[in-house]
């Protein structure tokens, strides 16, 4: 199943399933008020939404009716992962071999940052000159855990997104660390949707590919990762508790904007779609 959450043409917040490409149900309709309780739910909740969309009487919404919103608001900021992939790391580093790290790289982004499908990107013209993209596969947990193994980590997960982790280079580099040039509102475009874990068997066997304005700019599979999601999850949850609903930026392969010579920034006007099948493909462009 694909779930998002999304705005009615009368301002209501409702959640959903995917029904086609033309349709998405209301899935209030079930009991839940929102995504986020079906996932704090468990197994029995996801069963209950599953019987409920059986029945086939819900409300459906025309895509053309409806505003795209992040899937779920996180319960903690965003953990995201830096340098986990090796030729991501070296571009940014002057191909320094030193620069491919030996323990994840963590950071995050806050809540405020999160945007929908479609909505757009702020450029923040008067704060950076240096505007960036990056393609991520994001991972949004699905019960509670401390201390998880690796061996059971995916057991852990919920289902799967899209992130594109924004960020301000001339601010990373000004503050010497991540999160203030990745956590300007709007630079953690989400979604569109969360598919559940049934419909990935592996999540490292997954292509991603960023497009700006047309052109493929990042082209490569999460089989790349330096640390894969079950080690990620392993790593972030020694002596820390994971929570349903947070959600895991897992990192970005090479191509990002700064990575080319000359530099390929993104400004006012250009448009970020990154694929991830079978999740789908996240577009917003910059304003």
């Amino acid at each position: 199943m694909k779930f998002i959450t999304f705005l009615t043409t009368d301002n209501e917040q409702k959640w959903g399933i995917v029904h086609n490409s033309d349709t998405v149900v209301d899935g209030t309709g079930s009991g839940y008020a929102r995504l986020l309780d079906v996932i704090r739910g468990g197994d029995p909740a996801l069963a209950e939404v599953k019987e409920w969309f059986k029945q086939g009487d819900a409300k459906t919404y025309a895509w053309d009716e409806v505003k795209i919103l992040p899937p779920i608001k996180p319960p903690k900021n965003v953990i995201c992962v830096g340098k986990n992939y090796a030729e991501h790391a070296l571009e940014m580093s002057n191909q320094d071999p030193g620069a491919i790290p030996k323990y994840p790289v963590f950071f995050t982004k806050p809540h405020t940052s999160l945007i929908g499908q479609g909505s757009s990107i702020d450029s923040h013209p008067h704060i950076t000159e240096q505007l960036d993209y990056e393609g991520e596969l994001a991972v949004v947990i699905g019960k509670w855990g401390k201390n998880i193994p690796a061996s059971e980590a995916l057991e852990y997960v919920f289902g799967y997104s899209i992130l594109n982790d924004i960020t301000a280079r001339d601010l990373q580099s000004r503050h010497k660390q991540f999160f203030k040039g990745k956590s300007l509102d709007t630079f953690a475009p989400f979604g569109p949707v969360i598919v559940h874990k049934s419909l990935i068997e592996d999540p490292q066997q997954l292509n991603i590919t960023t497009i700006v304005n047309g052109e493929v700019r990042q082209n490569s599979s999460t089989q790349d990762m330096i640390f894969p999601v079950a080690e990620l999850i392993e790593s972030i949850s020694a002596g820390m508790t994971l929570e349903p609903g947070d959600v895991i930026a897992t990192g970005t392969p090479s191509g990002v904007g700064k990575g080319f010579n000359p530099p390929k920034l993104l400004k006012a006007g250009d448009e970020v779609s990154i694929t991830i099948e079978p999740i789908g493909t996240l577009t917003n462009r910059v304003e």
